[in-house]
């Protein structure tokens, strides 16, 4: 279990660290002045909505994909199922964090909080357990 975990961790630091890099690159974030409030128009609104449907498609396919798993099978026998479920979660948050900063740094803030409930969200064995538990039950 430990060693699936850790291959896990690994592509978690992957995903963040490759989106954190882009956002220091591109993002350039040179003062506080940046991480200001964008003014949003009639233009910039469909921007608004790339987080939160990031957030919400992705926490829907996560637990769609975790209904997958076999409530009669071990958890690390369900170690599969849920790793298919992170990594689609995290490269929906890490894609429209990019696309944000991409297409309209003004929304860079919005780009910001996506990579931090990215990091919020690392694989734990018990956040694993609790995660397979509600969606076997």
């Amino acid at each position: 279990m430990q060693q699936k975990l850790k291959t896990l961790k690994i592509i978690h630091l992957a995903i963040c660290s490759g989106v954190l890099l882009a956002y220091v690159i591109l993002g350039q974030i040179t003062s506080l002045d940046a991480l200001k409030l964008p003014t949003i128009d009639n233009d910039a609104i469909i921007y608004l909505i790339i987080p939160f449907a990031a957030f919400s498609v992705s926490n829907l396919l996560f637990k769609m994909q975790l209904k997958n798993a076999n409530p009669k099978l071990t958890l690390e026998e369900n170690l599969p199922v849920y790793q298919t479920a992170s990594i689609i979660r995290w490269v929906i948050l890490e894609g429209a964090a990019l696309v944000l900063l991409i297409l309209k740094k003004e929304f860079i803030l919005f780009g910001i909080l996506l990579i931090l409930y990215l990091i919020t969200i690392h694989p734990t064995e018990d956040r694993i357990k609790r995660d397979l538990n509600k969606s076997t039950s």
